[in-house]
């Protein structure tokens, strides 16, 4: 393989190892906080659950972007 072929593969690597991070942390925050508040307010349980999984699609996409941008700089 080429120098500009493995480098490619090492920033697509990147791209997706660092765009993964923030999601991460994103979703284990979202749901340490909607179990605390759960805790806190029980009748409030379902609206904080909807919620909870609007907020988790939101984060997941933003890691998929991520996941994307590293298949496009592979492609390069």
């Amino acid at each position: 393989m080429e120098i500009t072929g493995s480098l490619s593969v090492l920033g697509a690597g990147f791209a997706f190892g660092v765009g993964a991070i923030g999601p991460a942390i994103g979703i284990g925050m979202i749901g340490a906080k909607t179990i605390e508040s759960m805790a806190r307010q029980p009748e409030m349980a379902g609206r904080l659950q909807t919620t909870m999984f609007i907020a988790l699609a939101l984060a997941e996409a933003i890691a998929l972007f991520g996941f994307v941008l590293a298949f496009v700089l592979m492609g390069q």
